[in-house]
Parts: C-alpha cells; sequence; structure tokens
C-alpha cells in the first residue's frame, strides 16, 4: 500500500530502502512557485538508527513497512539477550540488548509491551508510554526543605536516575514518561 505525504503519522512504519522504518517527526515546506520540501526523520527498527531524509516534490509515495505487532510481556533477562513472552501463544522470544538500549532504562519484570515482527523475526518493541518503578536510592527529603517545590535526584530499580520531589523516599515507587525520562507521580 503506498501512502502521500498527507497520510503520514509519527510512529508508522514505512518500508525504507527495503528495511522497516518507523516515523518519529516531519516537516513539509512550501516556497512559492517552487515544489514542496519534506524532511522527515526515521528510526530503523532493527538498528536503532536515525535517519533524516528529505524529499522533493508533489508526489512522494511510500510504502507501508509489513510489520506485525503482538501482545508481549518482558519475563527475564539472560546475559544479553532479552526474553518476552507473546500473551496469546506463550511462545518467547529474545532480543538483543542492542535491539533495545532505550528501553533498557524503562524494563521491568512482567512489563507489558508490544512485540514488532518483521518477516516473521521480532525487531523492535514499542513501551507503553508510562511505567512504574522503584525508588532504590535517594537522599531523604525533611519537611520545610523550600517553600515552593525542589527536586532531588532519585536511583530506580533499573539505573535510571530521575528528578524526584522532595517527599520522595527509598521504597516508593513512581511513575515515568518514557518518552522524556521525566518524573510523573508517586504510584
Amino acid at each position: 500500500m503506498t501512502l502521500g505525504y498527507g497520510e503520514l503519522k509519527k510512529g508508522m512504519p514505512i518500508d525504507l530502502d527495503g528495511e522497516p522504518h518507523v516515523v518519529v517527526d516531519y516537516e513539509r515546506t512550501k516556497m512559492q512557485q517552487r515544489a514542496p520540501v519534506m524532511r522527515i526523520r526515521f528510526r530503523a527498527l532493527r538498528t536503532g538508527r536515525v535517519v533524516d531524509r528529505t524529499f522533493n516534490g508533489y508526489d512522494v509515495k511510500f510504502t507501508l513497512a509489513s510489520v506485525d505487532r503482538r501482545h508481549a510481556e518482558y519475563i527475564y533477562e539472560d546475559g544479553h539477550l532479552y526474553y518476552f513472552m507473546d500473551q496469546t501463544t506463550f511462545e518467547q522470544f529474545p532480543l538483543s540488548k542492542d535491539q533495545l538500549i532505550d528501553q533498557l532504562p524503562y524494563l521491568v519484570e512482567q512489563l507489558a509491551v508490544e512485540i514488532i515482527m518483521y518477516e516473521e523475526h521480532p525487531i523492535a518493541i514499542d513501551i507503553p508510554l508510562n511505567v512504574n518503578l522503584a525508588v532504590t536510592e535517594t537522599d531523604p527529603g525533611f519537611k520545610g526543605d523550600t517553600a515552593t517545590g525542589g527536586s532531588k535526584p532519585a536511583t530506580t530499580q533499573t539505573g535510571l536516575v530521575v528528578q524526584v520531589p522532595l517527599f520522595v523516599n527509598i521504597g516508593e515507587t513512581i511513575k515515568v514518561d518514557t518518552r522524556t525520562g521525566d518524573y510523573v507521580s508517586r504510584v
């Protein structure tokens, strides 16, 4: 199936040079009496590499990549491999550390994810927008530290360091935004 620029959306899988990519961002500019220029940022699903491409003209077409998404759950790590289990077939899929480099700070056991399959092979995962992580290390907050609120660094169970409010203590669970790595709320 071919798509024009008007049908393009963020997160859409596109076949670019024979490899599956996902659209990260796109922008279209048009100057008077000239063909439009489209700047599109893609992320390769196999390698995670970000590619910026510029397209000129009115008749730019894209082909959808034939990827399949399956509901899965992260179950365990074994060396440099991370194992996920399909929720319907209970089949297990290993992914390497290199394939998950951006998602590793948010992976906790039993996390529900979507596995992206290309030609029946797992190539990447999509994690939820927010993940609950336990705080393992932070400075204690004392009553009256500041009048307007403040923040302090906290280390989570996965090793991710997040700026949290002063009232968050060790052992509490916090919600973290996986797109930015920022603290959202206490759980």
